[in-house]
């Protein structure tokens, strides 16, 4: 007698999952078009209105309402003095003086000297050279407008940011309050705490300042409660056996033992506020960010490339500064009073003679890094279009279009229908009722249809991350070599703005959602194929050894035994990879990506679409917290 196995049935739950596909393609055909709730370009609901109305009436009173005169007032001319004060000193002239207190010279000469001590020689030469960079590229100014803002919000960031953190990792109550706000500050996209801004603090330097800070504490706080909780327990108590008091404890024994981790938070906060600075241009912060802003507009991709290298040079020796300062270092006293002594001179020269406080604008290559991106894009434009446009089709007319169309032309009802049945599938009720709520206050923005168009780019820029995640992850958790080669690729991927990405698909692509799309897929991938790769390389040794034993090829051991054993860091890089993505494909509403991005844009630019804008911002944080709530309970099923 022979035995016949029995066919493999399906779960139920995929079954289900498949039924509700169908039953929702099935009604789309039916109902393509229907309710789909379109709105306008230039179109306004009475939300719209009703905010733009709020605006003005806001205006109208800044300057006689005491709740502006003696609170909001107050604090945008401390930050806009403050910000003043750092750019005197570096950027603007100021003073009654033509130049800066501090011109290029010693300006060079701080920088190495504080990197020399933090870093080492290496990193200090690393330092002068970036910053020689900057201006021999034309952007000196520029560059410092940049570093004075970074470095305002940074300070200010700071101050009230380690306090938090430490309250937090000091008290489990303080943890249980700060982490739900921190995780909501976190999801928002970067655009998103512009609009609410300029309502109260205007447009300008102040309003990018606090934009930044509120974008760059999250990371500080996060990090030095981990660094504070990460004390081991038994450290602290023969510390309170021997005596000490709490602060003793806290002065003498907790922050010694979590300055390594601290100084990671506070590079942390640094790229943040950097990268939010350069997005503030929107709102008209000063600095390279507002040379890209316009090149992008006008589509000069040679003024763009070259002021998104700026950007990257001056992210890449912020970092490197801030990375090596982990490490403690002492140097000699006749290195430290020998560079202190040469740093001084420097700033007395760049002072005193114009020659050290204007970098020489004869001698500059960023018009020739200018014209050569300029040549080669077109260049790419005029030999490339086969294999940039056939790409581009395949993946507008396979994934772009297919799923914006069931997205955008289903009534809002049946699509809304689905999302909650699929919440209620992958985390319960919970889950049903959050996405159910934000659903709700999509519809009531006004912009449904432009959601859904961004959440179709959002869920195809995430599908393309995955699969270059799994695969360069799956390369390098199984290849200490390739590892090796491409992880200082990806940290250096990580600290680039979002602006500088779209430079290059601008060359590439032109503008279009396409461009964004795939920006969003360059930019968010660096963190997943991270969180993969570790992922695989967690897996136990013995269990692919063991795997490998029994005969299995490399093939069926990553899809049987490593991936399924990695889906807990399948699920985070899924997460992580949405979030990034969401940020960056509303960026590329700079460059032709439509829907909410375009929305959020044409409020800064036009004030009869601010509320328009409002609104916009408003829906792309529901969509991250809808989509950050369902990834989140998807990792929860999958991982138990």
């Amino acid at each position: 007698m022979v035995a016949v196995a029995a066919p493999r049935q399906l779960p139920r739950k995929t079954l289900v999952f498949g039924g509700i596909v169908v039953a929702w393609l099935v009604l789309w055909m039916a109902f393509r078009n229907v309710g789909t709730l379109p709105l306008d370009a230039s179109a306004l609901t009475p939300l719209h209105r009703w905010v733009n109305e709020l605006n003005d009436a806001v205006g109208a009173s800044r300057n006689s309402n005491p709740v502006f005169l003696y609170f909001f007032n107050e604090i945008r001319l401390v930050i806009d003095e403050f910000v003043t004060f750092v750019q005197a000193l570096i950027a603007q002239p100021s003073f009654g003086r033509p130049v800066p207190v501090i011109g290029w010279l010693g300006v060079v000469a701080i920088a190495g000297f504080v990197s020399f001590v933090v870093a080492g020689w290496r990193i200090a030469l690393l330092s002068i050279a970036g910053f020689v960079f900057l201006g021999l590229q034309g952007l000196w100014q520029e560059s410092m407008d940049t570093l004075s803002l970074t470095l305002a919000a940074v300070v200010i960031s700071l101050l009230f940011g380690i306090p938090l953190g430490i309250w937090a990792g000091l008290s489990d109550r303080a943890n249980r309050v700060m982490q739900p706000v921190l995780d909501f500050m976190q999801t928002m996209p970067t655009f998103v705490y512009l609009a609410p801004l300029t309502l109260f603090f205007l447009i300008g330097p102040a309003s990018a300042t606090i934009a930044t800070l509120i974008y760059a504490a999250p990371p500080a706080i996060r990090i030095t409660a981990h660094a504070i909780r990460s004390v081991p327990h038994n450290t602290v108590e023969a510390s309170e056996s021997l005596g000490a008091t709490k602060k003793q404890t806290l002065v003498k024994v907790l922050l010694p033992s979590a300055r390594k981790t601290i100084v990671l938070g506070i590079n942390q906060t640094i790229m943040a506020a950097l990268s939010m600075v350069t997005i503030a241009a929107l709102i008209d912060a000063p600095g390279l960010g507002k040379t890209v802003v316009k090149a992008l507009q006008t589509l000069d991709v040679g003024t763009a490339f070259n002021a998104g290298l700026a950007i990257v040079v001056l992210a890449i020796v912020l970092d490197r500064v801030t990375t090596a300062a982990t490490e403690r270092r002492k140097l000699p006293r006749w290195a430290l009073y020998s560079g202190l002594g040469v740093t001084g001179v420097a700033v007395y020269f760049s002072y005193t003679y114009l020659w050290a406080a204007e970098f020489p604008s004869d001698v500059e290559i960023g018009s020739s890094i200018r014209k050569g991106a300029t040549a080669v894009t077109e260049w790419a434009q005029d030999s490339l279009p086969l294999i940039t446009n056939g790409f581009k089709d395949f993946v507008t007319f396979a994934l772009i279009n297919p799923l914006q169309a069931l997205l955008a032309e289903s009534p809002w009802f049946l699509v809304a229908l689905v999302i909650v049945a699929l919440s209620f599938m992958i985390g319960g009720v919970r889950c049903a009722i959050v996405s159910a709520v934000c659903l709700g206050l999509l519809i009531a923005t006004g912009l449904w249809q432009d959601a859904m168009i961004t959440l179709a780019s959002t869920l195809v820029a995430t599908i393309l991350v995955m699969i270059l995640g799994i695969v360069v992850g799956v390369w390098m958790g199984r290849s200490r070599r390739a590892d090796r080669f491409i992880r200082p690729i990806l940290d250096a991927g990580q600290v680039m703005p979002a602006f500088v990405y779209l430079v290059p698909f601008l060359a590439l692509f032109s503008a279009s959602r396409f461009t964004a799309i795939i920006a969003a897929v360059v930019f968010a991938a660096p963190v997943a194929i991270k969180i993969i790769a570790d992922g695989i390389r967690a897996v136990s040794p013995a269990t692919v050894e063991a795997s490998t034993a029994l005969g299995s090829s490399s093939w069926q051991t990553i899809v049987k035994v490593q991936l399924p054993m990695a889906r807990g860091a399948l699920t985070l890089a899924a997460n992580q990879g949405l979030i990034y993505v969401l940020s960056m494909v509303v960026v590329g509403g700079l460059v032709g990506a439509g829907a909410l991005g375009y929305d959020v844009v044409a409020g800064f630019s036009q004030s009869n679409l601010y509320g328009k804008g409002l609104a916009a911002g408003v829906a792309i944080v529901v969509l991250g917290v809808m989509l950050d709530r369902l990834t989140q309970a998807a990792a929860k099923r999958w991982t138990n």
